[in-house]
């Protein structure tokens, strides 16, 4: 079987794609700045900033999936932690693509990670495409320079895929530890004026669209990684205090009170689009977990 690299393995999403990669037999190896984990895989080292890649990584790679980037929702919007956002998504895609022009090196597909934060936060009865194109806003521009960093490898002519994630859905840690939180508590409430969209997808959805990825060669592009299932984020709260067997009566979370506590970053909890998932569908692809009341149960209740 082909030998798949994965940058950002050993985050929340990459060490359930690899644990999936290798059940399908795929050879796996990560990318990391330490060699310090416990995954289980084979480690090659990299330092982004100055330029460094273990050689290895690129020469024995058949594919390349890259997932690293640091977490929007972690810290603060301030100015250094956008560049920081920024950098950590541009960056490695270019030292990636100089060290395969150094080697020589033919890969059949580079996969990238990308956002729905693409299409910003209307929160309307649009529902966005792949077709649309990307606000002007952080998470808007963001993704944009994010998915023009790989346009080297397009002009290589590598095949070029980018997965424009929603919310992932794990039954450990992410956000859905954090939005269940005020849930488990008895105090289940929407934020805002709750009407904001909450595109999501289950973390095996996501994970058989990556494999999905490598294996269909007709799949070039972008395509939303999200559940077919639209929800607001009064829905969706709704809906996981039904099954978690909790009440859900407390008022919305006033905007205000958000964004006093999270300043800008709030805007991902405040606001919300709907996105399609017809591309990827159209494509082939059945979600195990179309629906979020069976996606939750799945993953919350055992």
């Amino acid at each position: 079987m082909a030998n798949i690299l994965v940058t950002g393995g050993t985050g929340l999403i990459g060490r359930h794609l690899c644990k999936r990669l290798k059940e399908k037999g795929y050879s796996v190896s990560i990318l990391s700045r330490t060699q310090n984990d416990d995954s289980g895989f084979p480690i090659h080292q990299w330092n982004i900033e100055q330029g460094l890649i273990d050689q290895e990584a690129i020469t024995t790679a058949d594919y390349i999936i890259h997932l690293a980037g640091a977490n929007i929702a972690d810290k603060r919007w301030t100015k250094n932690r956008k560049k920081t956002i920024l950098d950590s998504r541009q960056k490695p895609a270019h030292l990636i693509y100089s060290k395969i022009n150094e080697s020589n090196k033919s890969i059949k597909a580079f996969i990238s990670a990308s956002a729905i934060g693409y299409y910003g936060s209307e929160s309307s009865e649009k529902i966005f495409s792949e077709d649309d194109s990307p606000t002007k806003d952080f998470l808007g521009s963001t993704c944009e320079k994010w998915e023009n960093s790989t346009k080297l490898f397009k002009e290589k002519e590598i095949r070029t895929v980018l997965i424009r994630t929603g919310v992932v859905l794990t039954s450990n840690g992410g956000a859905l530890a954090k939005i269940k939180t005020p849930v488990d508590l008895g105090i289940a409430s929407a934020l805002g004026d709750g009407k904001q969209f909450l595109p999501w997808i289950h973390i095996d959805d996501l994970c058989n669209i990556y494999i999905k990825a490598i294996e269909d060669i007709k799949m070039t592009g972008p395509y939303n990684a999200v559940a077919p299932d639209h929800k607001t984020n009064k829905e969706f709260t709704h809906v996981l205090a039904r099954v978690l067997k909790k009440p859900f009566w407390f008022p919305n979370v006033p905007a205000f009170t958000m964004k006093l506590i999270f300043g800008e970053l709030s805007k991902i909890l405040l606001e919300g689009s709907r996105v399609s998932s017809n591309k990827i569908r159209t494509a082939g692809y059945k979600f195990l977990f179309p629906k979020l009341e069976d996606a939750l149960n799945d993953l919350l209740i055992k």
